[in-house]
C-alpha cells in the first residue's frame, strides 16, 4: 500500500495518541503504531492494553488497503525534523518493509506485522449505553475532579472519576479521602440512568483531546469498556470495576458557618505561612473572627512559626479549624472565581469549599475537605 500525506499533520495526528504509549510495554508490539488504510482513511492506533487512542486522516493521495506496525519512537524522530512538506509512504505488506519518501530523501526501515497488534475491544451486543453529551461539559468535569482522585492500590475505585448520568444531570466525582469534588453539569438531554468508574490515566488522555477542540462527543460503555469518540480520534478504555464509595454520605448538610475571602489572597498567604509548618502535617490553623482570616503554622521542632491575617466576610460562631495545606491550596487553584465560600460546622467536621460566583448556571462545584486536629503538635 502507499499513500502521500503532509508531514505536519501526520506528527501531529501521532502526537495526540502518542502519550497513551507506556515506556513499559508488557508486549513489544505496543511500542509500534498501527497503520490501517482502509477507502482512502488512514487509522493510526496506539495502545497500552489498559488504553487504546486511535487517530483518523483522510487520504486524497492513496493506493491499496492494509495492514502495518511502525515503531513509535523512530518514527516521530524522523517526522518532527522535517519541515513541512508531502512524504510518500510505500509499504510492502508482505515483507513489511517501509519507504519514506521527502523530497530530498529517502528512509527505509522494518515494520512488523499489524496483525500482531491486541485487538480492540467491543460492546457487548444489546448491554452497551451510548449518550452525546457537550465536549466542553466532559472537559470541565475532568478538570475540575481529576486531581482528587487516589494513588491506593488497595482501593483501585478511589483511582478514577465515578461519572453517574440522569435524565436531569451529569455529576463527575473524585475522591482520595482526604479531599472531595463533586462536579454537576444540567444541561444534558437522555433518558439513560447509569454510572461508571473512569480510570486516572485515560481521564487525562480524554482532557488533552478534547482541549484540541470538539463541539460534541459520543460515549459509549458497558460494564467493561468505554468508547470516546469524537471527530478524528477515539478513546477506548477498560473501566474499573466495583462499587464507588457512598460519597453524599461524607457530604455535611448543616453547616451555619459560612465564610468568604478573596481567593488568590488565601492563596498567597496559605504559600507563605505553610513554609514554617511541620513537614510531616502541613498544618495550618484557620482562626475566624468577624471580618478577619488569622492563618497560622507552626513548627515546635525548629522553634519557627508564621501568622497573617486577612480580611474576609464571616457569618457564624468564632472558630479554629485545621486543615493540611497542600490540599487546601489544591482546591483553591481548581476554583476560578475570584472570591470562594467555605461552609463550616465545627472543627471536627469536613469544610465545604464553593465559589462565590458562578460562571455558568448550568454547573455546580462543590469541594470537601477533611480537617485536621489542633492538639497535635504542629
Amino acid at each position: 500500500m502507499n499513500f502521500v500525506i503532509s508531514s505536519s499533520e501526520l506528527y501531529a495526528h501521532l502526537q495526540s495518541i502518542k502519550p497513551v504509549i507506556s515506556s513499559k510495554n508488557s508486549l513489544p508490539i505496543l511500542d509500534n503504531f498501527l497503520f490501517q488504510i482502509e477507502e482512502k482513511n488512514l487509522h493510526v492506533t496506539a495502545s497500552d492494553l489498559e488504553s487504546t487512542l486511535i487517530t483518523n486522516i483522510e487520504l486524497s493521495n492513496v493506493e491499496g488497503d492494509g495492514i502495518i506496525a511502525i515503531e513509535a519512537k523512530r518514527l516521530l524522530d524522523i517526522l518532527k525534523e522535517f519541515s513541512e512538506q508531502p512524504l510518500t509512504f510505500n509499504i510492502n505488506t508482505k515483507t513489511f518493509s517501509v519507504d519514506v519518501l521527502s523530497q530530498n530523501g529517502k528512509f527505509s526501515f522494518i515494520g512488523q506485522d499489524g496483525n500482531d497488534f491486541p485487538k480492540l475491544p467491543t460492546i457487548k451486543a444489546g448491554k452497551g449505553t451510548e449518550l452525546n453529551v457537550k465536549a466542553d461539559l466532559l472537559l470541565n468535569g475532568i478538570n475540575k475532579t481529576i486531581f482528587a482522585t487516589a494513588d491506593d492500590e488497595l482501593r483501585p475505585v478511589m483511582n478514577g472519576i465515578f461519572i453517574e448520568i440522569s435524565a436531569k444531570e451529569i455529576r463527575l466525582v473524585a475522591s482520595d479521602a482526604h479531599k472531595l469534588v463533586r462536579f454537576k453539569r444540567f444541561d444534558i438531554q437522555t433518558d439513560v440512568t447509569s454510572s461508571f468508574i473512569l480510570p486516572k490515566k485515560p481521564a487525562s488522555l480524554l482532557k488533552n483531546l478534547l482541549i484540541k477542540g470538539a463541539n460534541n462527543i459520543l460515549i459509549q460503555f458497558d460494564d467493561k469498556n468505554a468508547f470516546f469518540s469524537l471527530a478524528s480520534n477515539k478513546l477506548i478504555c477498560r473501566l474499573t470495576e466495583g462499587n464507588y464509595p457512598a460519597y453524599n454520605s461524607v457530604i455535611p448538610v448543616n453547616n451555619p458557618n459560612k465564610l468568604t475571602v478573596d481567593r488568590v489572597e488565601l492563596i498567597n498567604s496559605l504559600k507563605r505561612v505553610s513554609v514554617f509548618s511541620n513537614q510531616a502535617t502541613n498544618l495550618v490553623r484557620l482562626q475566624i473572627t468577624g471580618n478577619q482570616l488569622t492563618i497560622s503554622a507552626q513548627d515546635i521542632d525548629f522553634s519557627i512559626s508564621a501568622v497573617e491575617r486577612i480580611p474576609c466576610s464571616f457569618d457564624g460562631e468564632a472558630m479554629e479549624i485545621g486543615f493540611k495545606s497542600i490540599f487546601l491550596m489544591e482546591i483553591l487553584l481548581n476554583i476560578s472565581s475570584t472570591d470562594v465560600r467555605f461552609e463550616l460546622s465545627d472543627p471536627s467536621r469536613a469544610g465545604i469549599i464553593l465559589p462565590s460566583e458562578i460562571d455558568n448556571k448550568d454547573e455546580e462545584v462543590l469541594m470537601l475537605l477533611m480537617p485536621m486536629m489542633l492538639n497535635e503538635n504542629i
